[in-house]
């Protein structure tokens, strides 16, 4: 449906004729079969675009999260009303490919750009990881993969993917809960790492907080599952140690240049991703070169 991952669409409901057409990142995945977009509602406009499609959309059952397709509505045949997309048009986020290494930033519903990025990279792990096993059945894997063979693979750059999500609502990680879940049981290689991250519950080291952590690791041992997010994804309370993160990454990846791509709202973390980008990359030998989407 589209050609690469962090892309944007212009989108516009037939039964909002008069209103103009409002910009959302595209969060499905260049190989995928369908094309996503996740609306937050804030304001008249997604308001009522909730509305309208309410009215014809059961919401899912609890972890049964699935696509709802034109013609399968309730048994009163409701039609849906028809969206009309413009675009996609080119984002930042779509230059991560240019990168070994990226660190990916997402502020509230400013992760959509990222979770496009995140399915591209699982998508294309997996292609890879099948045409590797299909020249392995086929004798050249025992040896090696020769020049011809290693041709056909995909080349895809991206070795190692940062992705950090901070929200006040804990009940934003339901929006991509079957993401965090696939890198969960996809990703063996240890490729790409998540962090999620509740400003609302009490910081690090707070007694109330400690509370909270005690019954996340129990859970987590017996269910595999966050209390927080509802994911096997653990989820840190407050907001990242942003020079931390940082240097965790200079340290591991010297000599290597680094995409940093952010999205959200309030200017204080886009000044503080984009002077620490700066700052390491002249303390350090890694290179930080720093992207915001803009829409």
């Amino acid at each position: 449906m589209v050609n690469s991952a962090g892309l944007i669409g212009q989108v516009r409901s037939t039964a909002q004729p008069i209103v103009p057409r409002h910009p959302f990142c595209i969060t499905s995945a260049p190989q995928d079969e369908y094309l996503s977009v996740h609306i937050k509602k804030q304001g008249d406009w997604t308001g009522e675009l909730r509305n309208v499609f309410s009215r014809v959309c059961r919401p899912p059952t609890e972890g049964n999260s699935r696509l709802l397709r034109d013609g399968s509505a309730n048994s009163l045949s409701l039609r849906f009303p028809k969206v009309r997309i413009d675009g996609p048009y080119g984002a930042p986020a779509q230059d991560y490919k240019q990168y070994d290494v990226v660190l990916l930033v997402g502020q509230g519903i400013g992760a959509t750009p990222m979770i496009s990025i995140i399915k591209d990279i699982i998508n294309n792990m997996k292609q890879l990881d099948g045409d590797l096993e299909a020249d392995a059945g086929s004798g050249l894997g025992s040896g090696g993969v020769d020049a011809s063979s290693s041709s056909s693979l995909p080349s895809f750059r991206t070795q190692r993917a940062y992705f950090y999500w901070v929200t006040r609502e804990q009940g934003s990680f339901e929006w991509f809960h079957g993401i965090m879940d696939e890198v969960a049981e996809t990703d063996k290689k240890g490729i790409i790492e998540l962090h999620n991250h509740c400003t609302s519950v009490y910081k690090d080291g707070d007694l109330r907080s400690r509370v909270i952590a005690q019954l996340q690791m129990l859970n987590q041992a017996k269910h595999n599952i966050d209390v927080i997010s509802g994911t096997r994804v653990k989820t840190h309370f407050a907001r990242p140690d942003w020079p931390n993160v940082y240097k965790h990454i200079a340290e591991n990846h010297q000599n290597q240049r680094v995409g940093v791509f952010y999205c959200g709202g309030g200017p204080e973390p886009l000044k503080t991703l984009r002077e620490l980008a700066k700052d390491f990359s002249r303390k350090t030998n890694t290179k930080f070169e720093f992207h915001k989407e803009n829409f």
